[in-house]
């Protein structure tokens, strides 16, 4: 079966868009091929910064002939539904549809359509060109003396070349011909820029990937990744060190290059008195370099940088090195800078006495000097949720209510809230953002705050998603907590909810973020009475308690069945006005325990029959006693089952009055003997109409009794 080479080379691709670019092209040609009426075994797409390549393995030479038959109106019908049919038939004529006879509805045109197949290479060619001209780049541009026509070329940098080869391994491929905006596909490619930039002839993707190996490109962007992480690890080791390993720094740096050199960098030691975290990520982001440590260090990190290249230099790369590390310094400079005024006094303070004594701040510290700036200026949270320290002002208060159920020192909570937000007037925060939390704890301690007042300061963002750690101090759960909440009762209170897949204020996140705290620090919150103490804060919210419960209610099932709970059980055990999630948690692991045991199953079996008859019966409109009369039953069963209800629902009820579920499950486990004996020896629907609503009156009293901790009628089995 024939091969696919297609290579699309152009300007360096901006390293954020390469790996969907490729993927966007592997999926745009391959839905067009089968559309075609093509088939192929298998297709990859590969990346580097300048160009997009395809390989497409077991293509059909060509598409299959088509019959097919298109049913027309009745040979009867008038002239305008016969045009319509030729119309969508693609006939000139009615003598060249067919007549076809159906005894019921008689004669009727049909248009006997034959299309024979094409070739695949004509299929490509005019694919192709389709392909380039709708890609969704994120950007694009136009270039050249084209650029100026209507409809001219557009591509995310210049389009310099095109490859497309078709052919089976046993013989020639052939150049699927085909042109636009005057490139004209061929079998040429070009190596590295500066390495080997002259033309090379390729046949089919095996000897294309080698003669860009001998050309000092690789293709491959995983194999680029590991050769810099190999290379990177090897380079720090030798030198006593070791590599600060980033993912994601990786995945840039690999689209940045086609020939990876990994060399060692280094600036002053005088620098490493400026945060790791801040070198991190001016190194970082300034020159997409990765930072190293001593040997066995956990968190401090050495005045050596890893920098990849993209050529082999004659003198081993020691230029490109020197020219890195003055930029390094150059940058870091100006991070020591920040670092620096950031805990010295602001040039305002004769400004922020107001903003000071409403939030009791100290002016002499540095942190509560930005607190007081970022309330003096007004800054905005959101345009209908009023300022920044508007939203610090309602944290407090709110982390106020929180901390008796939190358990810290009310003090130290409204000490933290009222600091959570300072680090955003920092010098540090304004230049990296991702940094704001972690700075606030930095300096909250260099001033001396209480470590659990700093440390809220950067867990109170956490946990920013399913896998970060959740806050365990005190009172940063308590910080936590209020943040979020006010999040969410303001952004549902002026109605900006998540809808579909738009979540532009990240709210389910919050929520999430919010069952997360209370249920692994197994905290105990009312959602409703919290939810109508922050909604107070806004006009209109306090109708919308209700629906924020019902989201709470999804982001907790979300959570549950990401740690494994069956969906029925969760279902079974909430009811619209479940805002305990905690006791919502502990009932679904009491019902699952139960449900995992022989009684358990025997029990939700009898119990569904006994609904199921009922319900059955009250559809019918069938007489149930309002109360069960002893003096009716006629069978044993009938007793031993009262008796056990009886005892049951009471034992059940002083459980979960003491929120003992698992002893209230085990209570009504004891049910199941006496419910499958009373199917086994009783007719429900007894000729006398008083025994039937009395035996009625008690299969209700089996569904109640069940009802106080679940409802058995949601459960799957």
């Amino acid at each position: 079966m024939p091969d696919l080479l297609l290579e699309l080379r152009s300007e360096e691709i901006p390293a954020r868009m390469q790996r969907k670019a490729a993927g966007d092209l592997r999926k745009m040609l391959t839905d067009g091929l089968v559309e075609a009426g093509l088939t192929y075994e298998a297709a990859r797409e590969y990346w580097t910064p300048r160009r997009l390549a395809l390989d497409v393995r077991g293509l059909t030479p060509r598409s299959k002939d088509i019959r097919e038959e298109i049913k027309g109106p009745s040979t009867t019908a008038p002239e305008q539904a016969v045009q319509g049919f030729l119309r969508k038939a693609g006939l000139s004529s009615i003598a060249e549809a067919h007549v076809h006879s159906d005894p019921k509805k008689g004669d009727f045109y049909v248009a006997h359509i034959s299309k024979p197949g094409r070739a695949a290479e004509e299929i490509i060619a005019e694919l192709v060109p389709g392909i380039i001209k709708s890609f969704p780049w994120p950007k694009s541009m136009r270039w050249g003396p084209a650029s100026a026509k209507p409809g001219s070329l557009r591509w995310v940098r210049p389009l310099q070349s095109i490859v497309c080869t078709f052919g089976p391994e046993t013989e020639e491929p052939v150049v699927v011909d085909f042109e636009i905006d005057g490139i004209r596909s061929g079998n040429v490619t070009y190596g590295h820029r500066f390495h080997a930039p002259g033309p090379i002839t390729v046949r089919r993707f095996d000897d294309y990937v080698a003669k860009l190996e001998a050309a000092k490109v690789v293709l491959d962007a995983d194999r680029r990744k590991e050769i810099i992480l190999a290379d990177a690890r090897n380079v720090a080791f030798a030198n006593g060190l070791d590599l600060v390993e980033d993912e994601g720094l990786l995945e840039e740096v690999s689209g940045l290059v086609e020939w990876p050199v990994v060399l060692m960098g280094e600036f002053e030691q005088d620098f490493l008195t400026i945060p790791a975290e801040v070198i991190r990520l001016t190194i970082r982001a300034n020159q997409k370099c990765f930072v190293t440590r001593p040997q066995g260090a956990a968190e401090d990190l050495s005045n050596r940088f890893i920098l990849v290249a993209n050529i082999e230099a004659k003198d081993g790369g020691k230029e490109i090195a020197y020219g890195n590390g003055k930029v390094v310094r150059a940058r870091l400079s100006d991070a020591l800078y920040f670092w620096k005024t950031d805990q010295g006094d602001l040039p305002d303070l004769d400004q922020l006495v107001e903003s000071a004594a409403k939030f009791d701040l100290n002016l002499k510290k540095p942190l509560d000097q930005r607190m007081a700036r970022l309330d003096h200026l007004n800054v905005t949270f959101h345009a209908k949720l009023g300022t920044q320290g508007a939203r610090v002002a309602r944290i407090k208060h709110l982390a106020g209510e929180l901390a008796p159920v939190a358990g810290p020192d009310p003090a130290l909570v409204a000490r933290a809230a009222v600091l959570a937000k300072a680090d955003l007037q920092t010098e540090v925060v304004g230049e990296f953002p991702e940094l704001q939390g972690a700075m606030g704890r930095k300096y909250a301690l260099l001033q001396g705050e209480h470590p659990s007042v700093a440390a809220a300061a950067e867990e109170h963002y956490k946990p920013q998603g399913p896998s970060d750690r959740v806050p365990t101090d005190p009172v940063s759960v308590a910080v936590a907590l209020a943040d979020k909440l006010d999040t969410l009762t303001g952004f549902w209170a002026i109605d900006e909810k998540p809808s579909g897949s738009k979540d532009p204020f990240a709210l389910r996140r919050a929520a999430l973020g919010v069952v997360r705290i209370l249920i692994e620090n197994r905290i105990r919150l009312g959602l409703t009475s919290i939810f109508a103490k922050a909604f107070a804060n806004f006009a209109g919210g306090a109708g919308q308690i209700s629906d924020l419960l019902a989201f709470f209610h999804d982001r907790l099932k979300v959570y549950l069945r990401d740690q494994g709970a069956r969906y029925d059980l969760i279902d079974a055990v909430i009811t619209p006005q479940s805002d305990d999630l905690l006791q919502i948690v502990r009932r679904v692991e009491a019902l699952g325990s139960l449900l995992d045991t022989e009684d358990g199953k025997n029990l939700l079996a009898g119990t569904k029959r006994a609904a199921n008859i009922l319900a059955a019966e009250e559809k019918k409109k069938t007489l149930v006693a309002e109360t069960v009369e002893p003096a009716l039953f006629r069978e044993d069963a009938e007793k031993k089952l009262f008796s056990a209800v009886n005892q049951a629902e009471k034992q059940a009820g002083q459980a979960i009055q003491n929120e003992d579920f698992s002893a209230a499950m085990l209570t009504l486990s004891v049910l199941r003997e006496p419910v499958d004996s009373f199917f086994e020896g009783v007719l429900v629907n007894d000729e006398d109409q008083a025994v039937r609503a009395n035996r009625l009156a008690l299969l209700a009293r089996i569904r109640a009794a069940t009802d106080q901790v679940a409802d058995f009628s949601k459960i799957v089995g």
